[in-house]
Order: C-alpha cells, then structure tokens, then sequence
C-alpha cells in the first residue's frame, strides 16, 4: 500500500501505519534527516520492487532508494569523477535496464558534453570503458527511447540558436549515435517558451497507443515560469507538433502547491502500473538553489489523445 503524505520538517522519527507481508497494518519509524529530496532534473528507475532516484546534485551523482515513493534513503555515488568524463557541471542523469545487454545504462551530461556509463547495479559504480564523450560537439540532456522494433533513439540538446532538442538513431551498443540520423525536434518558439531564455530541454518520450509523446521543459532553469510543455509525432524522429494547450505543469498549475521553477522531469511508471512524472521546483519562490525533487502522482493520456498532470504533488523526504 502506497500512502500519500505531505509532510513538514519532523524533529522527532515518524511512525508510518503501513500494510504488511500479511496484510495486517504494521507501524515503520522514520527519522527524517532532510525534509526534502535535493535532486534537480531528477530521474525515477523502478528495478525489482525498488525506486531509485537519480539527478544533478553532487560531484557525479548520487542515488537514493525507496519502496513507497515517499520516504527515500540516501545511497552511495552511482558516478564518481574518477569513473567518468569531465570534472564539473554533471547534469540531468538517466538511467535504465536494458534486458537484452544484462546491463544498465547511465546517460548524463558533464562540462556540457553528453556520456555514457554502465553498471552491473543500478547502486553502480558506473564506469566507462573509454572515457570520453558520446560526441566531441557540447549537448546536455540526453534520454533513450527504444522503439518497439528495438530500434533506440537518444534525445539530448544542442545549442544550435538557444537550447535545441534533436534526436539521432543509436549505434547497436548503446554506447554512441549514428550522426547521419541527426534530426531537429523542438526548439523554443511559443510565448510561454520564451519568458526567460530561449530554451527547450529535458525531453522525454514515450509511446501510447501508435502515437509518440515528448514531454520537455522550457525557459531557463533559472526562471520561476520554467514549466512543462509536450508534443506528438507518428514517429520517434518526428516531425513534431506542440500541444496548443501547453504547458501542462507549471507554477500557476491548480496542483502546483505554490511550487514555482516546475520543470526538468521524466515520466515514470510506480508498483501499479500507473503513470507519474517526478520534476524539480526551486527551494522557494525567493530561493532557487538547491532544486528539489517532488512527484505528480498522474499523468494521464485521455481517450482523445491529450496528455494532462493533474495529479496530487508528493513531497518526497531523506530518511535515515
């Protein structure tokens, strides 16, 4: 059983009434040691019964763990400097299984280049077996998608006239793009795009019932009016169409909460089976730094196509 709770700085553990092995409500004591989840551009792997939580936030990157979504422990460094490309600026990790390479995968940007790692354990230690860059050109950003025939794309962002999102096919060892595939998706346009910067980043997409959805962000990081917009395409290269409604998420949202600075997210699935997207907002609407880690518990695809976010927000914890 997944309990929804909002919960406050505690001084004192917190007793949780959870539904046991038996289905007999049993009592878990927490002691919060941080209120909130200091992860920006945060990424949620669900592996064996077990959340892992990805994002910007260390010297490499750190992973923590949880089974209710709520309360997530903090874990070892996934990525450390000594293990990877560049020593600062480690932005926007994604990490996924890949059943077929028994292996998983860790994209992430560094000194605003685009990499790869692998790992035997979604804890890590992620390692390169040649540190070096996906691609000698700056990008930042990157995600996978791979299509229903097995053919895996990488989205990421070139700054080709402000902050672009392109996609390219990917070789057959996850490791690099075939340059030729290189193709424009979204760049920043609309007037909600444009409020502070000309940015559009993040993207992640997935595919519904024969038709492809990228969900991405726009507007500098920086800006509380960052925000969450998608698109639609037939196919995973496009061409793209913007949803006229966006965005969907965003500060002045009713299940915003009062968070401002929404953006930079992934679409994630929970237990259930059900859809949710995990984002950054700022510290508060005065403080920006560090961006922390909060969850929309739906995001949902109606019968004609659209895609909303009108779930509650969850305000996830640190928990010794």
């Amino acid at each position: 059983m997944i309990i929804w709770l909002a919960l406050s700085v505690l001084a004192a553990p917190a007793f949780i009434s959870c539904a046991g092995p038996s289905g007999k409500q049993v009592e878990t004591s927490w002691e919060i040691e941080n209120d909130k989840v200091p992860l920006a551009d945060p990424f949620i792997l669900l592996h064996k019964g077990v959340y892992y939580a990805y994002g910007t936030g260390e010297p490499g990157f750190r992973v923590y763990t949880s089974t209710d979504l709520e309360h997530w422990q903090k874990k070892g460094i996934a990525l450390d400097i000594e293990n990877s490309w560049g020593t600062k600026q480690f932005w926007a990790p994604e990490v996924y299984y890949v059943k077929s390479k028994k292996k998983f995968f860790l994209f992430y940007s560094s000194e605003e280049h685009v990499n790869v790692a692998t790992s035997d354990s979604p804890e890590g230690p992620f390692t390169q077996s040649v540190i070096k860059p996906i691609r000698e050109e700056k990008g930042i950003d990157t995600s996978m998608f791979i299509d229903d025939d097995g053919t895996p794309y990488l989205y990421f962002v070139r700054f080709t006239g402000g902050n672009v999102i392109w996609v390219a096919e990917m070789t057959d060892d996850l490791l690099g793009i075939k340059d030729e595939t290189l193709t424009e998706c979204i760049s920043a346009v609309d007037p909600w795009e444009l409020v502070d910067a000309r940015v559009t980043e993040g993207p992640s997409v997935f595919k519904h019932k024969g038709q492809y959805y990228m969900i991405y962000s726009a507007n500098h990081t920086r800006s509380q009016d960052y925000a969450v917009g998608y698109a639609t395409a037939l196919s995973p290269s496009g061409p793209w169409t913007k949803y006229p409604g966006n965005p969907v998420f965003r500060r002045d949202s009713p299940n915003a909460g009062g968070l401002v600075g929404i953006g930079h997210g992934a679409p994630f699935k929970d237990k259930g089976g059900n859809s949710m997207y995990v984002f950054h907002a700022h510290q508060n609407d005065s403080i920006m730094y560090p961006r922390t880690m909060y969850i929309n518990t739906e995001l949902k695809v109606a019968k004609d196509g659209t895609l909303s976010m009108p779930g509650e927000v969850i305000h996830p914890v640190v928990v010794k």
